[in-house]
């Protein structure tokens, strides 16, 4: 299902799913920090009933390559979608993204305003992310990584105290198995690629350097907006949502899932699928 491509220079993994109805829409899916597109494998399938879908491993996640410096960028991040849609031919699709993948959208968001983006958006729909810098309420790991002691961090961390950080984030009664923890595991240090977790945490810094073009985007969205939220996410939660309308950004579609944590497509596929399925039909 999933294949390497070679997008700007770069070896990326691309997985995609074509509707036998080609008339179909695209959802371009876009995962989040530090994890890949295996995020949205318990949506896939009931996604794919009705839309084609497309999506890839970021660079320095997953698949993809992981080249260890500190240079990793949203823009980068986001030419990398620009340079897939291109290569799918894809003139219309609809976004979907979560966490780091929310920064991601926001830049191609910001480049559908301004003429630069590829292809034309129908919607987007933004699960759990740091839409704003000043509600994302960042780990202790994460402060640390971003720090100059991340790399060492880096090498002391192991699956102990990933599982441990990893499910504060998820609800009380949803944290990861075992085996999902070590599916994470696997996948993150897959061309060793815990080697860069200190580079690819600077997006933080994205998010306070582009503050005002990312939330012009928002309040400009010449597109359809949607929020599904887990609320009880300690990282970008119910806090998020209240933000979101405060600052007045364009919602043309809200749910909340209150007993729901940082990754609702993983700890609550099925009520996920249906918010967001609602959401499309209603355009």
């Amino acid at each position: 299902m999933g294949s390497m491509h070679l997008l700007n220079r770069h070896e990326i993994f691309v997985v995609q799913h074509q509707h036998q109805d080609e008339t179909r829409p695209t959802l371009l899916l876009i995962h989040g920090f530090p994890t890949s597109t295996f995020d949205f494998l318990d949506v896939w399938q009931t996604l794919s009933k009705d839309y084609s879908l497309a999506c890839l491993d970021m660079l320095g996640f997953g698949f993809s390559a992981k080249p260890d410096r500190r240079n990793y960028t949203i823009h980068k991040q986001a030419d990398l979608f620009d340079a897939l849609v291109k290569k799918l031919e894809l003139s219309e699709y609809h976004v979907f993204a979560h966490d780091y993948g929310v920064s991601v959208a926001q830049e191609l968001l910001a480049r559908q305003l301004d003429g630069s983006g590829q292809g034309k958006w129908l919607s987007c729909s933004f699960l759990n992310g740091g839409l704003f810098p000043e509600t994302h309420q960042a780990l202790l790991i994460q402060k640390i990584m971003l720090s100059p002691a991340g790399k060492l961090v880096n090498k002391l961390t192991g699956l102990k105290q990933f599982s441990t950080s990893f499910s504060k984030v998820f609800g009380s009664n949803t944290k990861p198995s075992n085996e999902q923890l070590n599916e994470f595991w696997e996948l993150i240090n897959y061309k060793d690629g815990r080697h860069v977790f200190h580079n690819l945490i600077t997006y933080i810094n994205d998010r306070r350097e582009y503050r005002s073009r990312w939330l012009d985007a928002l309040r400009r969205s010449p597109v359809p907006l949607s929020l599904i939220n887990g609320s009880v996410d300690p990282v970008s939660g119910s806090h998020l949502v209240d933000r979101y309308k405060e600052l007045e950004c364009r919602l043309d579609h809200l749910a909340q899932l209150d007993d729901i944590g940082h990754y609702p497509q993983v700890e609550a596929p099925a009520r996920v699928s249906e918010a967001y399925l609602d959401f499309l039909k209603g355009l």
